[in-house]
């Protein structure tokens, strides 16, 4: 459970804020988006594999421009 104290005479919108930003750092939501479908391990290092390709083409095109 997420706290957030509220200052002496701090807004109400800058709390929403700092509790907005505090919630997203703990990737609560990302956490239960990925746990929606079970993914087999196997998949799961392709995905990562070709996710690696890829950054690694990324930044040699980016590296070749300059």
């Amino acid at each position: 459970m997420l706290k957030i104290e509220i200052k002496e005479g701090e807004h109400i919108e800058r709390a929403l804020k700092r509790y907005k930003r505090k919630y997203r750092r703990t990737k609560v939501l990302e956490n239960i988006k990925n746990n929606q479908h079970y993914v087999k391990p196997s998949n799961e290092r392709r995905h990562a594999l070709q996710k690696a390709k890829y950054r690694q083409k990324y930044y040699l095109e980016k590296e070749e421009l300059f």
